[in-house]
């Protein structure tokens, strides 16, 4: 049987999708590529922003209508919230709430076990979801073995959140803060590196955020670092910023740990700040900032933005464009404004003109491509480590510690997926882009 897994949204997600994926390879399933005919597509939601929805129907409608007339199984937060508009898409769909998205990692053995040729492969999921008689029951059981779809390991440590910003439905959907515990982290990521996996990204939905058995995440980092060897990397996935403060930084400044950082900003205004609930200020995000920069050299530096929110004016943009410019992050990750069910914001009577909030997540993007541009330029003939992805077209390409992905001009002839591999970072004439050679130049 053939299992296509599709995921929207976030790092998070894509952790969670890994290990459903593993879970049939493990069973002896094929799992195949998105683009691939299949008997079962397993659609992980994200319900972030409506145009997350909107692909997420899509790309349910386009599963649908393959000639191999497959079961459409949906999950994620947008089948938490939405179960009977997912429902009511097609006749061949199931959906499964993110609370028992866990179970998907049964759903395999169930199917090895239970699925009888002759039977309609929908009445076998339909019995398997309205008898839950999946082996796991957290969701802190995704602990994928392989991963089918990254060359690095994702290893989620937290879930929920318990910020509640008046934009935000992901929490309403992941429910409260939760974490999983010291001693399943360390074990977790000391099998992740037995079995060759040179990179770890810690994810979650709230990271910053970890509790558990009296350790924060500063006590986390500091243990695993003291158990892992010095040929692994680790990368954090979205920190909050208030909970960044300069003891957490310090520790940062290991070199396993890789000199990238995404920062949920979402508006240089403090007036705006405050009116979404978000529990920081401008000074203390700079501040942040500048710590950061002091750990690690010139590290990359990312931030989300929401433009359009509720009653922001032009003179509250200009701050946010201002301070942006200022900061000068690597790149931009920005949204607008999109009012979701159940959240504060949802029936606000101020909304910005959806023309200006395009506007401005237009000129965001533009300064973004400057910001990208000039980080980019100011690596050209720095010595780093290339994380080797995949190849397409001939040509290996790899993800440096500071998230820029490359192509590697001269690989050795025995490079293989997951590698590290040290390059120099070179101007490749044809793109204007680096690009890393193995050989000094």
């Amino acid at each position: 049987m053939r299992v296509l897994v599709y995921t929207l949204g976030c790092k998070l997600n894509q952790c969670e999708s890994e290990a459903i994926a593993d879970a049939f390879v493990h069973e002896g399933f094929e799992v195949v590529a998105p683009n691939a005919e299949a008997d079962l597509c397993i659609v992980n939601t994200c319900t972030v922003t409506t145009k997350a929805e909107q692909k997420a129907r899509r790309m349910i409608r386009k599963f649908i209508g393959q000639s191999s007339n497959p079961v459409v199984l949906i999950t994620g937060c947008y089948a938490q919230l939405e179960r009977e508009e997912l429902q009511s898409l097609a006749e061949r769909i199931v959906v499964v709430s993110l609370d028992a998205k866990p179970s998907l990692l049964g759903l395999p053995l169930y199917l090895a076990n239970h699925h009888i040729g002759g039977i309609d492969l929908l009445d076998s999921i339909e019995k398997f979801a309205a008898s839950k008689k999946g082996h796991l029951t957290t969701s802190f059981d995704y602990e994928a073995a392989t991963f089918s779809f990254h060359s690095r390991a994702f290893l989620k440590i937290q879930d929920g959140c318990d910020n509640s910003c008046a934009y935000c439905r992901v929490t309403i959907a992941r429910g409260e803060s939760r974490s999983l515990s010291v001693e399943q982290v360390i074990e977790r990521t000391l099998t992740l590196q037995q079995e060759g996996f040179r990179e770890v990204v810690l994810t979650g939905v709230n990271i910053s955020a970890y509790r558990s058995e009296g350790y924060d995440l500063r006590a986390l980092l500091i243990r695993l670092l003291e158990e892992l060897g010095s040929d692994i990397r680790i990368r954090l996935s979205s920190l909050e910023p208030d909970r960044l403060d300069e003891k957490l930084v310090a520790v940062f400044a290991d070199p396993r740990l890789q000199p990238h950082f995404h920062l949920p900003v979402q508006s240089g205004s403090p007036v705006v700040l405050q009116r979404v609930n978000r529990h920081y200020s401008i000074e203390r995000l700079a501040q942040v900032i500048t710590m950061l920069r002091e750990v690690k050299e010139d590290p990359f530096i990312a931030a989300d933005i929401i433009t359009g929110l509720p009653g922001e004016t032009d003179a509250e943009f200009e701050k946010t464009l201002t301070f942006l410019k200022a900061m000068d992050f690597s790149q931009l990750h920005v949204f607008p404004f999109s009012p979701r069910p159940q959240t504060a914001l949802f029936h606000a009577q101020d909304r910005v003109p959806e023309r200006v909030r395009d506007e401005r997540a237009k000129l965001l993007r533009s300064l973004s491509a400057i910001h990208l541009r000039r980080y980019m330029d100011r690596q050209i003939g720095k010595k780093v480590e290339v994380i080797i992805e995949d190849k397409q077209k001939g040509m290996w390409s790899g993800l440096t510690g500071n998230y820029l992905k490359i192509g590697i001009a001269d690989p050795p002839a025995e490079i293989k997926r997951g590698a590290l591999l040290p390059v120099y970072l070179v101007l490749d004439p044809k793109s204007g882009l680096p690009i890393g050679r193995c050989s000094s130049v």
